[in-house]
């Protein structure tokens, strides 16, 4: 059985982004998952019943442990000799390439998930176009998980046309539509939720589900819902996922509003999203930039409508005025605009509501995602016959 390898920067990428892929893919492949943390990465190896090495890896800009990560793992690769590394995510796209290239891995493959680059800018961004150009120079193929991505990337000349394709329809991993599934709750489970929560039973609840940080539009949404709610008292905003104040931290008052606001309530991080989609009329997700957002797939499954900023992934996922809103990014007033729009019209709502959950499941459900990407697996093992 030939070895296919994965990498991805932290393990939640494993465990989220690429969730039961590779558990799928063990059928046809004796797979390896790369990655860091390793005790986190040992417990998915062993849920999802592969093999793992772990690399220090980090999303900081860090070269001297970056250079040393290549050398172990180009060493790792000599020794097992894989037909496929497949890396995801931009650390393990720069380390995996390079030394997947010089172990003379005959494919070397790299999902485009969202670009940090797209938000930087003078010799940060300089050292980021450099980085994404050399990956795919060590690359033999770049799968851009949008149509958005891919269009940047021939923009930007990061590499010829002739590298990239777009697997599927867009998504990485696409979305599991009977997991993330409505009729899984019941109306007493939601009374019971929001009870717990202490959201009162009346309100319209918009749902943020991710890290609670600048890059996802955060401090937009609470200037937003803050000023909307003073003049209507029956809306609350869930949050729902970690702060990072040491990567991407909000502004102070940001985080004051949050802590103080009476219709603000926050979860943490939760494993499971779906019983706080189940309580929620709709996502609001006015990120900075995506490659292809789970959230917004998940919640769409889960039969909410969206309201999302006009970026890679998010605009394809969402048709204005059918399944949601689409709003440009970084526009605070824009933002404003559309909560008060959707919790104030009941028929607009019902309408993107009533489409919902069909728009997912005819385009993204999550084995249409796994076979398309098998194939061409197995596509680029025929070329090497």
């Amino acid at each position: 059985m030939k070895k296919l390898v994965r990498i991805t920067t932290v393990p939640i990428s494993l465990e989220k982004l690429l969730e039961g892929q590779l558990g799928f893919m063990k059928a046809y492949f004796e797979v390896v998952a790369i990655s860091a943390e390793k005790e986190k990465l040992e417990a998915y190896g062993k849920k999802e019943g592969v093999r793992v090495f772990s690399l220090e890896l980090t999303r900081k800009i860090t070269p001297i442990k970056d250079i040393a990560a290549v050398f172990k793992l180009y060493r790792f690769l000599k020794k097992e000799k894989p037909s496929i590394v497949h890396t995801h995510t931009p650390k393990a796209g720069i380390v995996g390439m390079t030394a997947a290239w010089f172990a003379g891995v005959p494919n070397r493959l790299h999902t485009v998930a969202g670009m940090p680059l797209m938000e930087a800018s003078g010799f940060k961004r300089k050292v980021l176009n450099f980085v994404e150009k050399l990956t795919y120079r060590f690359a033999t193929e770049v799968y851009p998980n949008s149509k958005g991505l891919y269009d940047f990337i021939i923009a930007e000349n990061f590499t010829k046309a002739s590298k990239l394709s777009i697997i599927g329809n867009g998504s990485s991993n696409g979305i599991d539509t009977k997991y993330f599934d409505p009729v899984s709750y019941s109306e007493n489970d939601k009374i019971s939720l929001r009870d717990k929560l202490k959201i009162p039973q009346g309100h319209f609840l918009y749902i943020f589900v991710g890290r609670l940080v600048k890059d996802k539009g955060i401090n937009e949404l609470i200037t937003a819902f803050s000023k909307l709610s003073d003049s209507n008292n029956t809306i609350s905003l869930l949050l729902v996922g970690p702060f990072e104040n040491d990567l991407d931290p909000l502004l102070p008052e940001t985080l004051s509003t949050i802590e103080k606001h009476p219709n603000i309530y926050t979860v943490g991080y939760q494993s499971d999203v779906r019983p706080y989609f189940s309580i929620a009329d709709a996502l609001v997700f006015p990120s900075y930039r995506e490659g292809f957002p789970n959230v917004v797939m998940q919640a769409g499954a889960m039969g909410l409508p969206s309201i999302v900023t006009d970026i890679n992934g998010c605009n394809e996922i969402i048709a204005y005025g059918k399944n949601g809103l689409i709003i440009p990014p970084k526009d605070t007033q824009a933002l404003y605009n559309s909560i008060k729009q959707l919790s104030t019209q009941p028929s607009l709502f019902a309408n993107l509501k009533a489409n919902s959950r069909e728009m997912i499941t005819s385009r993204y459900e999550r084995q249409q995602v796994w076979d398309a990407l098998l194939f061409e697996y197995q596509r680029l093992l025929g070329k090497d016959k």
